[in-house]
């Protein structure tokens, strides 16, 4: 969704509202998709300050499906976002130049509500999902979901650094 605003960056004190909606339906983080699964429209506050400065806010949350760190089951994680951008104007109503560098939802005089939410998202993104704390995860062996059955598997891991020493044994071993 672009919003218009050269009203709003040409007129000095000016403060608009915008009923904003996300339009797009998931989000790609680390070159992984993951669906939004619920979303609701918000408010975006958006003020001129003296054609100096350009400020924009919202609150808004999201529900993401991620998948579980240890067991990958699907898990729904509600982001909070709270906006606050300000950028600078040059009192003609132009972002000045080294802003627009930071500011790639700002597409002319048009802002891009789906870029700048996408920017809050990544700032905001967990950085270990587990569907419960104590999540056992999965066999490394068989794959099995150790939360919902266990497995036969052998669980000893040897530590790969010792894997010499282990091969020495294994030669001195008695038959």
């Amino acid at each position: 969704m672009v919003i218009e605003l050269k009203e709003l960056l040409t007129t000095a004190d000016k403060e608009q509202t915008f009923e904003a909606k996300l339009e797009q339906t998931s989000v790609m983080v680390s070159g992984v998709e993951y669906p939004i699964v619920k979303q609701s429209p918000f408010t975006l506050s958006m003020k001129n300050v003296s054609n100096r400065e350009l400020c924009i806010s919202a609150d808004l949350e999201i529900v993401v499906s991620i998948p579980c760190d240890r067991c990958l089951e699907a898990v729904r994680r509600t982001l909070s976002l709270q906006i606050a951008e300000k950028l600078k104007l040059d009192g003609a109503g132009e972002i000045v130049a080294e802003e627009e560098e930071t500011a790639d939802y700002m597409i002319g005089s048009g802002l891009d509500v789906d870029k700048l939410i996408y920017g809050e998202i990544l700032v905001n993104w967990p950085a270990k999902v587990l569907c419960k704390e104590d999540c056992r995860g999965i066999c490394s062996k068989c794959g099995t979901n150790l939360n919902i059955r266990t497995c036969d598997c052998d669980q000893t891991e040897l530590d790969p650094r010792m894997a010499v020493i282990q091969d020495i044994f294994n030669q001195f071993k008695e038959v």
